[in-house]
């Protein structure tokens, strides 16, 4: 099984590579919207009272990795599966030892990893560019992202467990795209974001992990609450996915 599937995963990861738009909005964007934030906008590299002496740059580097993280699962994965069965792929390959299943493990892996790049890139030009600091708790910073990864991703084959087509999953996932980002704190930065909105948020699985990341940015664990809203989405979005997930 594993030398189908890495030789599955390297397959799909020159689709990947392919896929222009895949590139440019799932690893690209990220760190190029931070850039655009950086040098475009007036103020956004000078420290505010408003963010407790913090920049607004310090403040959107986690909130852009959230946005990697939504892209990649709920705007580039869905799709794909989608598409396989759409096409029929999916059934076909439930007739030979290779198996459905393989192929669904070689896309998690191509867009994981994929997600990860994206994530570099973007606090490489946060701390090269801004003089962005990495995260000061790091053993909080990586639970957050790992659980904040899975729970998305866990929405994102749960998008495509219902879609029958393509087209189905860009609209299903547009719809859950946006949403996300904006209960990230794209817009609205949590910091300065209403209570009632924030707390909303709060119940978010994107809401949660950008808080989560951005509170182990500066040095605070990330809270319980983060955390187990996070967990939640991955067991529940998990289980619904494995569920409703057709083959053909």
């Amino acid at each position: 099984m594993t030398t189908a599937v890495t030789r599955l995963t390297i397959v799909e990861s020159k689709l990947f590579v392919r896929d222009t738009m895949s590139v440019v909005m799932g690893i690209a964007f990220p760190a190029v919207l931070l850039l655009l934030l950086g040098f475009a906008i007036p103020g956004f590299r000078e420290a505010t009272d408003d963010l407790n002496g913090l920049r607004p740059i310090d403040i959107y580097v986690p909130i852009v990795l959230a946005m990697a993280i939504c892209t990649t699962s709920v705007s580039v994965l869905p799709t794909y599966l989608a598409t396989y069965r759409e096409r029929g792929v999916l059934r076909r390959l439930a007739t030979t030892p290779v198996g459905p299943v393989k192929l669904l493990s070689a896309q998690l892996v191509v867009n994981g990893v994929g997600t990860l790049i994206a994530i570099a890139l973007a606090v490489a030009v946060g701390t090269a560019a801004f003089g962005v600091d990495l995260p000061q708790q790091v053993p909080g910073f990586l639970i957050a992202l790992v659980l904040g990864t899975a729970a998305m991703f866990a929405v994102g084959l749960l998008i495509a467990a219902v879609a029958p087509r393509a087209k189905t999953a860009t609209g299903i996932g547009m719809l859950v795209y946006f949403p996300m980002l904006f209960f990230a704190g794209v817009w609205t930065p949590g910091p300065v974001m209403p209570d009632g909105l924030r707390r909303v948020s709060d119940f978010t699985p994107l809401g949660a992990a950008s808080q989560a990341m951005q509170d182990s940015w500066t040095g605070t664990f990330p809270s319980a609450l983060h955390l187990v809203v996070m967990a939640a989405y991955v067991a529940v979005a998990g289980a619904l996915a494995a569920r409703l997930f057709r083959w053909e």
